[in-house]
């Protein structure tokens, strides 16, 4: 079973090593100590964690889809040519890049600053893990 230390809990939560240990104190984040007699989280508590206390922007499209990987972020950057075009969003701590027709760019008005929403309905997703 994976474990993580209070620092990378934070990192990995994009939160302060202070509110990881707030947690911790409020009983709210599970933790036991290692061999060495460090604080750690184990992967499972902390997975579920993550899934209950996740939190994404609102959807302002209002539509209904069976799409369920929705990310609600800000265009960053528009990159076109004379057909295409590659969007750049930030949707939380999350890159997303797509690439488009110049004309849906324009039909859409996207453009730095814009709000926009990321759906991405796939068939193929690629799981990594780090090396050991």
């Amino acid at each position: 079973m994976a474990e993580y230390r209070i620092s990378e809990v934070a990192g990995l939560l994009g939160v302060s090593d202070d509110t990881v240990r707030r947690w911790i104190d409020a009983g709210t984040l599970p933790v036991h100590l290692d061999a060495s007699r460090r604080k750690v989280v184990d992967g499972a508590s902390l997975a579920a964690f993550t899934r209950e206390h996740a939190s994404a922007a609102p959807d302002p499209s209002g539509v209904h889809t069976s799409a369920r990987n929705r990310m609600v972020g800000l265009v960053t950057e528009v990159v076109m040519d004379k057909v295409m075009a590659q969007v750049e969003m930030q949707c939380g701590p999350h890159r997303v890049v797509s690439l488009m027709s110049r004309e849906a760019v324009e039909e859409l008005g996207l453009a730095p600053g814009s709000l926009a929403v990321a759906v991405i309905k796939s068939t193929n997703v690629v799981v990594e893990t780090p090396r050991r």
